[in-house]
């Protein structure tokens, strides 16, 4: 069966089936995760999501819209893209711009499901999506479980000294944080001693609760964001020594420096220098910390499959696991996200639907696509102020033709303006190239970055000055021009 039989059934009658014939959807996100896993070629240890990965449609080049947890996730939460949302980072909410708007799971919950959430969903909660309200677990965490971790974090609050951690953003503006702990640790602890492995047990229980209704449940888990600490039985599924650097740790050659992050996030935990590297011994125990923090929530999402499986729910269940944005781990000289290029905007998207054979596809798709395809896909009314297009035809054909460009965006001090998030950079990913056009509202000023994925796969050489590429840089300015828009599978 080449379509879902539920979704052709409700579409044919109207989208007005009975509630037992609605396909059930279990909506995974997971903060700060590239497509650093089994099922994308990584030497990650992630078997859950691998089998996943096996069961459904994996799409290879899926891209977010900001590469930053809250507007990333209204976007898509939305179906809007962000100069629509006004949401382009922590400043805005979008209800305060579009205080009207129905969001993925609110759409759901007005057609009859049981909205529920746990864990991180919107990165602020948003009362009026949900059935019930939001799960939240805590930040234990934070607490950290070793002595030594302990003493640090005692330490950073005691000591006057390094109370706010001061960094230069450039232009004469400077910003303060207070400090952090251990950037990672491994101790010996069992899986719910950590918040992640709570929402675990958390949505099995849901499971339970919800099987004789429809609904929509989403999971959020949190790591592998900072601080990079799981169970310390993760840590050994890596031999530390054979974890290789990032082959490319300095910036791209002739990008403007603002195009780059100082990763601000990590430097203020404890032994990170406030400038400059970090030593090559840190940069091996970073990465290894953040594969054994995957390779924790993986396990996690095995849990929450195990359930649906256990309660003969995975063919009444659309499951969909998605990243709200990458990580550089060492690229560019960066640690975090922060930036357009292909390590922050690339995200892992697994969609398992009933009835549709498994398959990987290459088109370009974005987060914003996946409110219409999971309403197309459960035969809901699909919205036509939606910013995004339904994928399903891709779930059927994984390799039929498809959209001919997917856009990111991020803002950025430039040099010479003076306010924070002054400039925008609006990136575009097409099948070969990225063009990043970087622009200051109200001025003349524009500045580009043009990298060739099939030359320069990792993004390290930048174009767009060069004089053999002018034919090109031209030709997808104005490719850039049209937009999103632009759309003719």
């Amino acid at each position: 069966m080449n379509r879902l039989f539920f979704a052709f059934f409700s579409c044919l009658f109207g989208c007005s089936v009975a509630s037992a014939e609605k396909p059930n959807v279990l909506f995974i996100a997971i903060d700060d995760l590239r497509p650093e896993l089994g099922c994308y070629g990584k030497p990650v240890k992630s078997p859950h999501i691998d089998k996943l990965a096996g069961d459904g449609t994996l799409f290879e080049r899926a891209y977010i819209q900001v590469a930053l947890c809250m507007p990333s996730r209204v976007s898509m939460l939305t179906g809007r893209r962000p100069d629509t949302t006004g949401v382009v980072n922590f400043q805005v909410r979008f209800r305060d711009v579009l205080p009207d708007v129905v969001t993925l799971p609110q759409h759901f919950k007005n057609h009859g499901y049981h909205a529920a959430g746990l864990g991180k969903i919107f990165h602020n909660d948003d009362k009026a999506s949900w059935s019930e309200p939001l799960f939240k677990s805590g930040r234990v965490e934070d607490d950290y479980h070793t002595e030594f971790g302990r003493n640090v974090m005692k330490w950073t609050k005691e000591d006057h000294r390094r109370l706010t951690y001061v960094w230069d953003l450039g232009d004469g503006i400077t910003k303060t944080k207070r400090p952090g702990g251990l950037p990672w640790e491994a101790p010996e602890i069992p899986d719910n001693a950590v918040r992640d492995g709570l929402i675990a047990d958390e949505a099995v229980k849901r499971l339970e609760q919800l099987k004789d209704k429809p609904f929509f449940l989403a999971v959020g888990f949190h790591k592998p964001h900072l601080p990079f600490i799981a169970p310390k039985r993760y840590f050994d599924l890596y031999d530390r020594e054979k974890i290789e650097p990032a082959p490319n740790p300095d910036p791209p050659e002739g990008a403007p420096k603002y195009a780059t992050y100082n990763w601000n996030d990590l430097r203020h935990y404890y032994g990170i220098p406030d400038v400059g590297p970090v030593s090559d011994e840190q940069a091996r125990d970073l990465k290894w910390a953040y594969y054994a923090c995957v390779s924790f929530v993986d396990a996690q999402v095995g849990k929450v499959l195990a359930e649906l499986d256990r309660l003969k729910l995975r063919e009444k269940t659309i499951v969909v696991l998605w990243g709200d944005h990458g990580w550089q781990l060492g690229e560019h000289g960066m640690w975090d996200k922060h930036s357009n290029y292909e390590t922050s905007t690339r995200v892992p998207l697994i969609v398992h639907a009933p009835g549709i054979d498994p398959g990987r596809s290459k088109a370009l798709v974005e987060s914003v696509d996946l409110y219409p395809t999971l309403a197309e896909l459960a035969g809901l009314p699909i919205d036509p102020e939606l910013e995004g297009h339904s994928f399903m035809p891709l779930l059927e054909k994984p390799d039929r033709p498809w959209k001919t460009a997917a856009f990111s965006q991020y803002q950025r001090v430039i040099p010479g303006y003076g306010k924070i998030s002054r400039g925008m950079g609006y990136s575009m990913r097409t099948d070969r190239y990225r063009l990043t056009e970087w622009r200051v509202p109200g001025t003349d000023f524009v500045e580009y970055e043009l990298y060739d994925h099939q030359t320069d796969p990792q993004e390290d050489v930048n174009l767009a000055n060069q004089d053999s590429h002018r034919e090109v840089l031209e030709r997808l300015k104005a490719r850039m021009k049209q937009g999103w828009k632009l759309f003719s599978p």
